[in-house]
């Protein structure tokens, strides 16, 4: 069938008019070079820009968003056409060249897809959530007709007529009789083929709602193009099926899926957040403040008085450092992960909300309502077809932004080890299923949760407050503990919560739009290096922690290149907050000023009083690991004499060391439970 336009003109002779004689600056045939690529590399595409067909004919452009159908089955034969003019040699080895188009002026939000849109092309953006395998789809069929009087072979659909479906036919085209058929494989013609499931972004979901999620697929050199996690924009005529779901009854109610033209991954974060020229003179306009840095922390939740330090964190959070790929190709991250732990009712939920809703990309869950597959990844069956997918979880979602993951102390343990990976490495790896894949999680995560008794006791340990493992505590670069203390501040956080009830507003803060905006040109644009005096006093800091350990045999260990990361990363993010590209001295020194504060209240021995980092990197200080060994120094001694050591004699021995009575008791359980010693009998002890 050929389509005519209004003027009677052929739609494949203006198409082919546009593809040899469109130039996007004068003497460069933007498409005449693209089709010698193909001819050259043997290519199965041509990426067409709308906005330049539309602006070469605005009919042709109309009809083919309209028509599609009929349309791109025209234009790609008259690729062909045009190549075989250029080289006879291409169609023998490809018969197909597909036009791809991009950029269409339309993109359609997925929970508005309607009826009036069914047969069209659209394009919609999303994440890709679910995977399938790549199939091959049979699109022109070789059959045999077995009957005595024929037994001939024929194609089809016969030449010229492409179908998604093909039915077998009802009589032989050959002979003209009916028959059994039979499908002859190695002469059928087949196309890669592969199933996806598009997801509106977290960020765009209504509250209350539910996200949307529309079918797509994708064929030939389109497939394994993204993997899930990867934001995409898709387009593609949108058709429909008939519905699973409707078995009996009713068989007028269909389903709609999207036939894929072209698929175009969002390499760059943060690419979702639309910054016009406006914004930019604003953004920049703030820059220049002096003050712009407590200008940030002051509009993080203005609602929520005081906790400057831990929205000064959850500010540098949300700018990060950078990420960089080492020439070995290991790669360093540059998200500053970020644990709050307090007491109910200090407002750690409200803050991780706003951290939620003010960061360009975010995702938020909570402990209890997460499992170590809806974090990370997973391989899900389909009931219908039988098929394996491969669904991405909440941190794979939030590549690129940010992960908030509240009551992180109700996660089951096994559920806690898989963000293991993600908060160093950055990936997701997965092996179920034969499916084994590696997919990137570059994501930011700021946590929550509530000491292990209810409220926390700061006469004991941070390992011993927070029923978190060291393994995750120690991949926190910040950790801060919100402690509810009457005091003389009562009466002003009094006043502040009547004053926000009664509608007053915080001055000086950044309305939350323009601070999101400000965020995501910041992460995009910026990358910012240290300069020689900030990196010099960073290493001084480093050595002078490193060397008051040292000083001392017995001095427990300060600081371990873990934080010294987490110090250029700060410094980084300082910088990030005032765009700029170089971080200075003053940079570096803030980001040792928090890094003090979290050491002093986080990272201290509390029997010694002093700064031991092995309360976070190994759960137990010095002085704790010293006692542990010198009580199992005397049960081994106690336990060559007699059968075993007594508790009793174990206390007696232990206080002559300088060990209390309660302190050797909670020792010798602990060490129980974790399989150092074993009870012979009760009360009675033995070293494994």
């Amino acid at each position: 069938m050929v389509i005519l336009l209004e003027t009677q003109v052929d739609i494949g002779d203006v198409f082919e008019e546009f593809l040899k004689n469109f130039q996007d600056i004068p003497g460069n045939f933007k498409y005449m070079n693209q089709i010698n690529e193909i001819i050259a590399y043997r290519k199965k595409s041509i990426i067409v820009d709308f906005n330049d067909l539309f602006s070469f004919n605005e009919k042709i452009a109309n009809e083919i968003i309209l028509n599609p159908l009929q349309s791109l089955t025209l234009l790609e034969d008259r690729m062909i056409k045009i190549i075989e003019e250029l080289d006879n040699s291409y169609p023998l080895e490809v018969e197909k060249v597909h036009v791809r188009i991009i950029n269409l002026p339309r993109v359609i939000e997925l929970r508005k897809i309607r009826s009036s849109d069914v047969n069209k092309i659209i394009s919609v953006e999303g994440i890709l959530t679910k995977q399938t395998p790549v199939k091959e789809r049979a699109y022109r069929v070789t059959f045999k007709h077995v009957h005595p009087d024929c037994n001939q072979e024929f194609i089809w659909p016969e030449e010229g007529e492409m179908n998604d479906i093909i039915t077998t036919p009802s009589v032989c085209p050959r002979c003209g009789k009916i028959g059994q058929f039979e499908i002859v494989p190695e002469k059928t013609k087949l196309i890669d083929w592969q199933k996806v499931i598009l997801q509106e972004r977290p960020e765009e979901v209504p509250p209350g709602q539910l996200p949307r999620q529309i079918e797509a697929i994708l064929e030939d050199d389109l497939v394994d193009s993204a993997r899930p996690g990867d934001r995409v924009k898709l387009t593609g005529i949108l058709m429909i099926k008939q519905d699973s779901i409707v078995k009996r009854g009713s068989r007028t109610v269909f389903d709609v899926y999207m036939k894929v033209i072209s698929i175009e991954v969002s390499e760059k974060v943060l690419d979702e957040v639309e910054i016009t020229d406006e914004d930019k003179k604003k953004i920049q306009e703030l820059a220049k403040d002096p003050w712009i840095k407590e200008r940030i922390m002051s509009s993080i939740a203005p609602s929520i008085y005081d906790h400057w330090e831990i929205k000064e964190a959850i500010g540098l959070a949300l700018f990060g450092g950078v990420q960089r790929t080492m020439q070995d190709g290991t790669r360093i991250r540059g998200d500053i992960h970020v644990l709050i732990i307090g007491d109910p009712g200090t407002a750690k939920s409200q803050l991780l909300q706003f951290a939620a809703r003010v960061a360009p990309r975010s995702v938020y869950t909570t402990g209890k309502g997460a499992t170590a597959a809806g974090l990370t990844a997973a391989v899900v069956r389909e009931k219908n077809t039988g098929d394996y997918y491969l669904e991405a979880g909440a941190l794979v979602l939030a590549d690129g932004g940010i992960a908030v993951i509240d009551e992180i102390d109700k996660m089951k343990d096994e559920d806690r080890v898989a963000i293991h990976e993600a908060m160093e490495q950055q990936t997701v790896s997965i092996a179920k299923a034969g499916i084994v894949a590696k997919l990137n999680a570059r994501a930011t995560i700021i946590a929550a949760g509530n000491p292990k008794f209810g409220r926390y006791i700061q006469e004991r340990g941070i390992a011993e407050n927070i029923d978190l493992p060291p393994t995750i505590l120690s991949r926190f670069d910040l950790i801060f503990i919100l402690v509810d203390k009457p005091g003389s501040e009562d009466q002003l956080l009094a006043n502040h919560i009547l004053d926000m009830h009664g509608g007053k507003s915080v001055k000086n803060s950044i309305d939350v739009d323009l601070l999101k905006k400000y965020i995501a040109f910041s992460r995009k644009y910026v990358n910012p290096q240290l300069s020689d005096e900030a990196k010099k006093l960073l290493a001084d800091f480093y050595v002078e922690m490193r060397k008051k350990s040292s000083d001392t045999p017995d001095s427990p260990i300060l600081i371990t290149p873990r934080q010294l990361e987490a110090l250029i990363r700060l410094t980084e993010a300082y910088a990030r907050m005032g765009l700029r590209e170089v971080a200075t001295r003053d940079d570096a020194e803030r980001a040792i000023n928090i890094m003090r504060i979290f050491l002093e209240k986080v990272g201290l021995d509390v029997e010694s009083g002093s700064i031991d980092i092995d309360t976070i990197m190994l759960g137990k200080p010095k002085s704790a690991r010293e006692k542990m060994v010198k009580i199992l120094e005397i049960i081994d001694t106690l336990a060559q004499n007699e059968e075993c050591a007594k508790i009793k004699e174990i206390s007696k021995e232990a206080e002559r060391e300088g060990i209390e009575k309660q302190s050797t008791e909670k020792i010798v359980s602990d060490m129980k439970k974790s399989g150092l010693i074993y009870e012979v009998k009760t009360e009675c002890f033995k070293k494994v």
